[in-house]
């Protein structure tokens, strides 16, 4: 039992349990084999073009945690492979914004498809209880996914 479980009442949130319990799903979760292979950060730049839509490249780097360089590097090996494009910011005559295409969108949506033919199996061979706890907790994972982003675009 760790510390926080033996301070803690009964219905309070072990956080340590939570982050281990996500850090190991996580651990089997991306590393699923995959139709096509593309790097950890590669995938993770078009999900947040996805999600957020079109972004200069100072915040792109931000978020993606790598160094402004490394994501210009990256963003031309995405645009010369189609999947993103380079336009001038509206607002900003000096600046770019880097869109997600069609193609870059199909990744992502191919791959969903893709760990949901895998990941649905496994779902299958846990108990109905099982099953109906997750669910349950989809919405506040969901909630906590939410407020972690928020932060992060608070951050300089």
């Amino acid at each position: 039992m760790t510390t926080s479980q033996t301070n803690s009442p009964p219905d309070h949130l072990d956080v340590g349990a939570l982050i281990t319990a996500i850090e190991n799903f996580n651990r089997f979760y991306i590393r699923l084999p995959a139709l096509q292979t593309l790097s950890f950060t590669t995938l993770s730049v078009l999900d947040t073009l996805t999600s957020r839509g079109p972004t200069r490249l100072t915040k792109l780097a931000r978020t993606e945690q790598i160094s402004q360089p490394g994501l210009t590097q990256l963003v031309t090996r995405l645009e010369q492979d189609g999947l993103v494009e380079r336009r001038p910011d509206p607002t900003d005559g000096r600046a770019v914004l880097v869109h997600i295409t069609e193609a870059g969108r199909q990744v992502g949506t191919s791959r969903l498809e893709d760990r949901i033919r895998r990941l649905g199996p496994l779902v299958a061979q846990l108990s109905p209880a099982d099953q109906r706890a997750i669910t349950k907790a989809l919405p506040a994972l969901s909630r906590l996914a939410q407020l972690g982003n928020e932060e992060g675009e608070d951050r300089p």
